[in-house]
């Protein structure tokens, strides 16, 4: 692996999850990074049965289904013997989409001057959720410009204001679909970006067990023979 790979997969995701899906994740993110992807995020739901959902990307930010379905081969085994679900489940591998997560430093600066949507731990300042223009990150804080609704509801831009984020207390922040981050996507795409990325447009939060053409998966079920009689 060369050194710009090796400084990409291993910069550590600021924003994790707990529980299963950090067991999960510690299994999944050695092996992306071996395989040239790196861990965007985990989920399990309990929506048709246990769905794992893992998040990749490339070094580009895209993840294609060829890529999925690599990811899903090379994992799904590795999981079976780890067990960190504890029973059957379905494993879904996918890209990051266009309203992506933001769960590292380089993400929060990678997309300053898109609006972002941030949910914390704790309040500040008497609230716990903020949506507004990124700024990046400063130090370990990501910092956003948070527009008031004027009357007609719309952004005020002229009544903004600057807030400064602790990012170890952020428990999500992902990117708002916006006319600007679709034409940034679109100029992404003609130096080499995946088209999967410019199809993404459905909000990443669909039903994950059901197979999206806007957002490039791959599914797998795991620990088979329990499978068996359902």
């Amino acid at each position: 692996m060369d050194e710009r790979l090796r400084s990409f997969a291993e910069e550590p995701r600021l924003v994790a999850e707990p529980g299963r899906a950090a067991r999960v994740a510690a299994v999944a993110e050695p092996l992306l990074a071996e395989l040239g992807y790196r861990l965007i995020r985990v989920r399990i739901s309990g929506a048709a049965g246990c769905t794992v959902q893992i998040m990749a990307e490339r070094p580009d930010g895209a993840m294609a289904i060829e890529d999925c379905e690599i990811v899903s081969r090379a994992l799904s085994p590795v999981l079976d013997q780890n067990d960190p679900i504890e029973g059957p489940y379905r494993l879904e591998i996918s890209s990051p989409g266009i309203d992506r997560p933001l769960v590292r430093r380089s993400d929060f600066e990678r997309y300053a001057g898109h609006v972002a949507h941030v949910e914390m731990a704790a309040p500040i300042d008497g609230r716990r959720r903020f949506r507004g223009t990124l700024l990046g990150a400063e130090g370990d804080h990501v910092r956003l410009r948070c527009s008031a609704p004027d009357a007609t509801g719309a952004a005020d831009v002229t009544d903004a204001t600057d807030v400064s984020l602790p990012i170890d207390e952020v428990t999500e922040a992902r990117l708002v679909l916006t006319d600007a981050l679709i034409a940034a996507s679109l100029r992404r795409s003609k130096h080499g970006g995946a088209i999967e990325e410019i199809l993404a447009a459905a909000p990443t939060g669909a039903p994950q067990h059901q197979r999206r053409s806007t957002n490039a998966t791959a599914q797998r079920d795991g620990r088979a023979n329990q499978h068996k009689g359902d």
